[in-house]
């Protein structure tokens, strides 16, 4: 599935999914605690990779970081605008960050590659990489399974990843693995998380 068929399914979407999705207040309380306490300890700029409509990014900026919300789908980008005036949002692509290279202080990719093809995610984990300042962090939310596998999503095909596999992935692309997380919740696809630190130069 390239991202420019993922760009159109969620473009053809946008509004059901902002309706479903869009708010901090439809997602589980231990994300937001993970994502806070993830942010709280970087210093400088942070970016939202696949924003989405927004409310992530805007739960960072209301928290006092330095963060901007960055989504290819344009529909997306002028949903967060309204309704996150006081927020940060650019149109823009995970696999080519607006950022000069070590610029960030962290990457929130949260369910951001779910839907990038296996042969297809080192490419924008080097993408992060590059964008990352050494001791920096990325913090990615995607779906959990035994084996590396696609999936019906409602918008468009997506991936299980076993957590040690995507985590070497990161590995390969120059990251440590800090910490993993992992939930299973009641009528939910397993859910994992991955802490990782861009590693020294």
């Amino acid at each position: 599935m390239s991202s420019g068929n993922v760009t159109a399914a969620y473009s053809a979407r946008a509004a059901e999914y902002t309706s479903l999705f869009g708010s901090i207040s439809c997602t589980h309380p231990a994300d937001q605690q993970l994502i806070l306490a993830w942010a709280r300890g970087l210093s400088g700029k942070v970016i939202d990779a696949g924003c989405g409509p927004g409310h992530w990014t805007d739960f960072l900026h209301s928290a006092g970081v330095s963060v901007e919300g960055v989504d290819l789908v344009q529909a997306f980008i002028k949903t967060a605008r309204q309704h996150y005036p006081d927020a940060q949002f650019s149109v823009g692509s995970i696999e080519r960050l607006p950022t000069a290279d070590r610029s960030l202080a962290g990457i929130l990719a949260w369910y951001s590659v779910i839907h990038t093809p296996p042969d297809a995610i080192d490419a924008v984990l080097d993408e992060f990489s590059r964008c990352i300042k050494p001791g920096g962090s990325l913090l990615l939310g995607f779906f959990e399974g035994p084996a590396l596998e696609v999936f019906p999503h409602a918008v468009t095909p997506a991936y299980f990843w076993p957590v040690e596999e995507l985590s070497a992935r990161l590995r390969t692309a120059g990251f440590t693995v800090v910490s993993t997380h992992s939930r299973v919740d009641p009528g939910a696809r397993p859910h994992a998380a991955i802490i990782a630190r861009r590693a020294e130069l």
